[in-house]
């Protein structure tokens, strides 16, 4: 039986949010289906062209989270 795969999952193998198994049917499936192919291409290049965030806390926030830490933790 043939596996359909929609562009969830394809953005799922795009994040790498997909299992072992998951991924190499999806491997397999883009080499013999040209269409999933052309979709796969297409959603490949709108991840190429966000960009790329990286996250990080408020030097405020740690000091906040740390101060809290020390007010709260249990001596021995």
């Amino acid at each position: 039986m043939k596996q359909t795969f929609t562009n969830n999952d394809l953005v799922k193998f795009i994040y790498k949010e997909t299992d072992v198994f998951e991924t190499l049917e999806i491997q397999n499936a883009l080499t013999e289906d040209a269409a999933l192919f052309d979709n796969y291409q297409t959603l490949m290049t709108g991840y190429m062209e966000l960009p790329k965030v990286t996250f990080a806390p408020a030097p405020s926030a740690l000091q906040n989270i740390l101060k809290y830490s020390a007010k709260t933790a249990v001596e021995a």
